[in-house]
């Protein structure tokens, strides 16, 4: 019986000693060995010897990054408002020795570190300046804990602030501020559209007025041109009609065909006289018609009329001597 309770004691022994012995070490994790109390080595993944009754683990750190809460806490800014901020930092252990014999509690130091230095640096800014200076605040918080947890064998990689919480009363004051910026901007906006819709409509009509006038314009020219067009026309059709009219004067038989025309007309239109009105105009050589024509020939023959040989009455516009109108009976 005593052999076998003294076989047991040896094989819990052994078991003891396996297990105190040899220790496999997983990946991104540090033990930290002590060797009769005092620091001997910090071991890493894999399989690791211990000396038996001598050395002894004295912590197992995880080297993996690891994210810590910063609770919610009272901040003051520089304008005197009182905020309510919380965040998250991240950090990492890079010294394994460092991080179990500097500080007592590495996660609680950390977390109190984070506070202060947040409190700190809303403190640095306004209330307005908060919210478009977080990226700010966070780069500053991890570089001020990072100098700080050196120490400690901590990098502090990040930081980020999650919440910022003003007073019910101040976020009241802000969104009425936020609504009547946007009032504002939505206003501007409008009346630079209706300034840029009168504008546009001015021009408009400005350019409709100018394309008229210069459609009138054209217009004008063009009637201008096609009078003078006409006047030139008729002008040259007379001249034309004026030399052929002479060069059938000048052509043989072409002088006493005009007298014949004369008289012919010159009966005509007297005949015509007392049909129209009941004024007469008569020559005061009213009988002698072969005089009447002779004189008119003779006008012809030296240039001496002005409106052309004859009009449509064939009467002749000047040596007429005028006698006095006869009273209708």
């Amino acid at each position: 019986m005593i052999e076998l309770a003294a076989g047991g004691f040896v094989a819990l022994l052994i078991v003891y000693v396996l297990f105190s012995t040899v220790r496999v070490v997983g990946q991104q994790t540090a033990l930290i060995i002590e060797r009769l109390g005092r620091f001997d080595r910090a071991v890493f993944g894999g399989l690791q010897i211990l000396v038996p009754f001598v050395d002894s683990v004295r912590a197992t750190l995880d080297l993996r990054e690891a994210a810590v809460t910063i609770a919610e806490q009272d901040c003051i800014t520089k304008d005197n408002v009182m905020v309510h901020v919380d965040g998250i930092l991240y950090y990492k252990i890079i010294d394994a020795e460092r991080a179990t014999y500097g500080i007592s509690n590495l996660k609680f130091a950390i977390e109190q570190l984070a506070q202060t230095t947040l409190r700190s640096e809303i403190g640095k800014i306004e209330l307005d300046h908060t919210f478009e200076e977080r990226a700010h605040i966070n780069a500053n918080i991890v570089e001020e804990i990072d100098k700080a947890s050196e120490a400690w064998g901590v990098k502090v990689l990040r930081y980020e602030i999650k919440t910022i919480r003003p007073p019910t009363d101040i976020l009241e004051a802000m969104e009425k501020q936020m609504r009547a910026e946007r009032e504002k901007r939505a206003a501007v906006l409008q009346s630079e559209g209706e300034r840029s819709a009168a504008i546009n409509q001015s021009e408009g009509v400005q350019q409709s007025l100018i394309n008229r006038a210069e459609g009138e314009k054209q217009q004008l020219i063009k009637e201008a041109e096609g009078k003078a067009a006409a006047i030139r026309a008729v002008a040259i059709a007379t001249a034309e009609g004026i030399r052929a009219v002479a060069e059938a004067i000048q052509s043989p038989g072409g002088f006493e065909a005009v007298q014949f025309r004369v008289a012919n007309d010159y009966i005509a239109q007297f005949g015509n006289l007392a049909k129209e009105t009941n004024t007469l105009i008569l020559p005061s050589n009213m009988s002698d018609i072969a005089g009447m024509v002779a004189t008119a020939m003779n006008v012809i023959r030296h240039g001496d009329i002005t409106n052309g040989a004859t009009g449509q009455g064939g009467a002749p516009t000047r040596n007429v001597t005028p006698v006095m109108p006869r009273k209708p009976e």
